[in-house]
């Protein structure tokens, strides 16, 4: 396997230090590494597989090298500016931010459901909203066998999916502090409300799991709502889904395909899988699967943690895919 020249963007953040800790977990293959960030933060050290690696400050100067992959997690108007221009060079962007995911021209990856979708980009590859990473994997394997009519969505995120400043906010809630990041106080509460609320009433979260999994599953009459709601846990969202089938089917048959599916940790319907089963997991954990007794469906609980899977390590799996092309 060819040994490339990487670039992490927005090194310091989050996602980007989840990222440079599954890239070392993950042995990814990388001849050169460079590790951008901020003015903020410029000069910050990273340790990476031994050694110690300045963040320098992303500038189209500083960005004027030969890149091979980069992966970004700086937000969406970072990425708007210096993805394509990595693009033009012939290099390829894996981008966490929503910017370019519903771009038709950018494949929007999951690596369990949609690999080959990776051979068609033109230089840039979106990596999923973090919620609808982990619900997808479990949808895509029941949707293959049984051709999913509606989907349901009730989300339970935790406050690292907005960043530090969230993580903070329940932090020094818990504390007795205002909040800064949330319209209300995490600490103790729960909101229904993740990302703006738009003018038919849907969250920009919201709409992003409904707009996302169609274009992923390949299936855009498939009906779809949901409400996401922000939860005082410090990491790993949970999401109960309700999907209905176009076929008829079994549990039993729906506990088998669940089972085999790739990244799925599945538990039996006495057991289920909590926020803190998968924090520092890669895994996406399923239980309480039951018969939904009013219609042709299930109900089911998925589980994950949304700086590794459901950010930073999908990401990096959407780089191994890319490579082989190289």
């Amino acid at each position: 396997m060819k040994k490339i020249n990487l670039a992490v963007v927005g090194a310091t953040g989050m996602v980007g230090r989840n990222i440079i800790k599954i890239l070392e977990e993950r042995n990814f293959p990388c001849s050169n590494v460079f590790f951008y960030g901020s003015k903020r933060s410029a000069g910050t050290l990273v340790n990476f597989k031994g050694e110690e690696h300045y963040v320098k400050e992303l500038t189209e100067e500083n960005f004027d090298i030969p890149i091979d992959i980069a992966l970004f997690s700086a937000g969406g108007a970072i990425s708007g500016h210096y993805a394509p221009i990595l693009a033009a060079k012939g290099g390829l962007a894996i981008d966490n931010s929503s910017r370019f995911r519903m771009d038709e021209d950018v494949p929007l990856v999951v690596p369990e459901v949609n690999p080959g979708d990776v051979s068609f980009h033109k230089g840039i590859i979106a990596n999923p909203n973090c919620s609808t990473i982990q619900a997808v994997v479990a949808l895509k394997p029941l949707h293959d066998r049984f051709c999913i009519k509606r989907i349901v969505y009730s989300t339970y995120q935790s406050v690292s999916g907005a960043g530090m400043d969230g993580w903070r906010d329940l932090s020094n809630g818990l504390a007795g502090e205002a909040p800064t990041k949330f319209p209300h106080p995490i600490a103790h509460n729960v909101i229904p409300q993740v990302d703006i609320i738009t003018e038919n009433g849907y969250t920009g979260e919201e709409l992003k799991m409904i707009n996302e999994t169609r274009k992923i599953l390949h299936a855009p009459n498939i009906k779809i709502t949901a409400t996401c709601v922000r939860v005082p846990v410090f990491n790993a969202h949970s999401e109960s889904i309700n999907v209905e089938f176009e076929n008829i089917f079994e549990i039993e048959e729906i506990m088998k395909i669940l089972g085999n599916a790739p990244g799925i940790k599945l538990y039996n319907n006495m057991e289920y899988p909590t926020a803190i089963t998968a924090d520092g997991s890669d895994d996406v954990y399923v239980g309480r699967i039951r018969r939904d007794l009013s219609s042709n469906g299930i109900d089911m609980w998925v589980v994950a943690d949304n700086l590794r899977k459901g950010a930073a390590t999908n990401a990096v799996q959407i780089a191994e895919l890319a490579i082989k092309n190289f």
